[in-house]
């Protein structure tokens, strides 16, 4: 087991994994820029390491300023958390390279689930169900418009390197496809400096859903049963629960250990997480993200397993503590993703809190590193906090987040605390019947910015 452990990265993640850390008896190091010289992590740390200025480019992202944070204080593997250089290949590999551990997936599985096409091709040779759409990269329109035709409209077109949203646009008919062709391109090269696009089926009222799966990079791996992340909006998810409530035992099952036996047959080690869309019965492959992911505690609760522990030990050399017949999910868990931004635009709102109160009781759990009198700096994501909520069912569940809503104090700015007060009064949300526009129509209906 290792001895000490590199954290390279900050907020309610850092502290998550500190916490593991000092639960299983090893020393933390916490990096920081000089824009987060008195954030928690560094406080709760056993010690800290400022490794440059407030941009994440110049702190969080630079692989030289991390490895000799390592070298100075001798820490002998590195968590990346999530975002970052999580998903960063060769920043493992350089991390290997010195002789440390990356606690995470190899390089290899890196680079093959981070350029879309290859995941996709990848999926489909180990038996996973993938949308019907391009074989490989789109060279041109006239190309794009014969796929379209194939498979039938409407079509999405993805930047493969693409992420977050960017690089993806619609075409709802042949006529719509040279410019939603020409845009995806163009943003691909912008945000990911590739500009190589592919095409997939577009399915119109699809549920996000995504298998959680382990595996101790030595051919076992296991499936944590799923999370409904379709409440989404521009891409990005805002309200996550497991198990989802329209998928049944026996869908469960089946995609389950079709996912668990796919990341065994490519020894794949530590968390990761493969993304479907979901219509009518039907599982497609999206993507596989190969880190711990925002919304895992919700999948921490529904089995009573520390994911972060277990990455660690995985990481260390040790065998996985469970086995799939041990994981058997008691209840139900939501998480709703709390940001410092501004309704109804979501325009970000860092600043300084004046007042700050976490909620409690029985099932409930605050994941965050704000604090009374903490400045919220300017320079990085806005989320400032994950309340996560279990119930014996989805019913008792939702009554939690109401209660635990209604205690949380966060003054000094504004935060997306009302948006999920508004959803939780929508019939839709508490019988479970939404997709993954669902959010998107609400919001221009209900939330829309005054003229």
């Amino acid at each position: 087991m290792f001895n000490k452990i590199l954290i390279a990265n900050r907020g309610e993640i850092a502290l998550r994994v500190i916490r593991a850390c000092r639960e299983m008896g090893i020393k933390s190091v916490a990096v920081h820029s000089t824009a987060d010289s008195d954030a928690m992590h560094v406080r709760m740390a056993d010690e800290s390491v400022c490794i440059g200025p407030a941009a994440g480019t110049a702190s969080y992202l630079s692989m030289p300023a991390i490895i000799a944070a390592c070298e100075i204080t001798g820490a002998e593997a590195i968590h990346p958390g999530y975002g970052f250089l999580s998903e960063n290949a060769k920043f493992v590999q350089i991390v290997e390279d010195h002789s440390l551990v990356f606690i995470g997936p190899t390089a290899e599985h890196i680079r093959i689930m981070g350029d879309k096409i290859t995941a996709k091709d990848t999926m489909k040779d180990l038996g996973v169900p993938c949308v019907p759409g391009s074989d490989g990269g789109v060279p041109d329109v006239n190309t794009a418009k014969k796929i379209g035709a194939e498979i039938g409209y409407p079509v999405i077109i993805k930047a493969t390197a693409g992420g977050g949203g960017r690089g993806m646009k619609v075409a709802k008919t042949e006529g719509e496809m040279e410019q939603a062709f020409m845009t995806a391109r163009a943003e691909g090269k912008a945000a990911f400096g590739n500009d190589e696009v592919y095409i997939e089926k577009y399915l119109t009222t699809p549920r996000h859903i995504e298998i959680q799966v382990f595996g101790d990079g030595k051919g076992t791996a296991v499936h944590l049963g799923e999370r409904d992340c379709s409440l989404q909006r521009r891409h990005q998810k805002v309200f996550e629960e497991a198990p989802g409530p329209c998928i049944t035992p026996e869908e469960r099952e089946k995609i389950g250990k079709i996912c668990a036996d796919a990341v065994a047959k490519i020894n794949y080690i530590g968390a990761g997480t493969i993304e479907f869309l979901y219509e009518n019965g039907e599982f497609y492959f999206i993507e596989m993200n190969t880190r711990l992911q925002v919304e895992h505690p919700v999948t921490e609760s529904i089995f009573g397993v520390d994911l972060v522990r277990e990455q660690i030990r995985v990481a260390s050399g040790l065998d996985m503590s469970f086995g799939q017949k041990d994981l058997t999910i008691n209840g139900h868990a939501i998480e709703v993703r709390i940001n410092a931004e501004k309704l109804p635009n979501f325009a970000p709102c860092p600043g300084k809190i004046t007042a700050y109160h976490a909620p409690g009781g029985l099932g409930v759990r605050m994941d965050s590193a704000i604090y009374d009198g903490y400045s919220i700096p300017p320079y990085y994501d806005s989320l400032i906090g994950k309340l996560i909520v279990h119930g014996r069912d989805r019913k008792e569940a939702l009554a939690r987040l109401y209660g635990a809503l209604s205690e949380i104090i966060i003054d000094g700015i504004d935060t997306t605390i009302p948006l999920f007060d508004a959803l939780l009064r929508e019939e839709d949300i508490n019988n479970g019947s939404y997709n993954i526009h669902w959010l998107e129509q609400w919001l221009e209906k209900n939330l829309a910015e005054p003229n």
